[in-house]
């Protein structure tokens, strides 16, 4: 896999420090680098107007505001189901987190956090209640042995991998 060709491997580079540390200086930036802060400003600049930063954000500590359950439901929907309708119903529900249109047996996988068991049977319960949605099946998460954050951008520039790997270890 290729980066796009819109963006070179100091973009990328660019973008990694990013996703490492969206707090980080134009300065601290540029020194990973290899540019002045000028310069770094104007690329990351770009990338913003381009697309490829979505956005910024801080990583929450779920349990310490007292979330302690996370699960995934798989909604299976009825054929005449109203997508448009379904999709903000969906989204309007604090609980969700995340919400893929997935291939298989399942139309939707949910990713859920709330307090409890309890919370969770009382999210379930306003789920099965929305138009369209045929029956559900949750997984609840016993533990995060491993979880990204960001995506492995490495991968974006093939044979050129080994030497993002030496500039921007981890």
């Amino acid at each position: 896999m290729f980066a796009p060709p819109e963006i070179d491997e100091l973009d990328i580079r660019l973008l990694d420090a990013l996703q490492r540390n969206a707090r980080s200086t134009y300065a601290e930036m540029a020194a990973i680098v290899g540019l002045g802060s000028s310069a770094v400003h104007e690329r990351v600049k770009r990338l913003e107007q381009r697309g490829y930063v979505k956005g910024y954000g801080a990583r929450l500590d779920a349990q310490r505001l007292g979330i302690e359950l996370v699960a995934f439901v798989s909604v299976y929907t009825q054929y005449d189901v109203q997508y448009d309708a379904f999709h903000s119903t969906i989204a309007a529900l604090p609980e969700v987190s995340e919400v893929y249109s997935v291939a298989g047996e399942e139309s939707f996988l949910l990713k859920v956090s709330t307090r409890s068991t309890a919370h969770l049977d009382d999210f379930l319960t306003r789920l099965k209640s929305i138009a369209g949605i045929a029956r559900s099946k949750t997984t609840i998460v016993l533990s995060t042995p491993f979880e990204r954050n960001g995506i492995a951008l490495d991968e974006l520039v093939g044979e050129r991998a080994p030497a993002l790997r030496a500039v921007g270890a981890r």
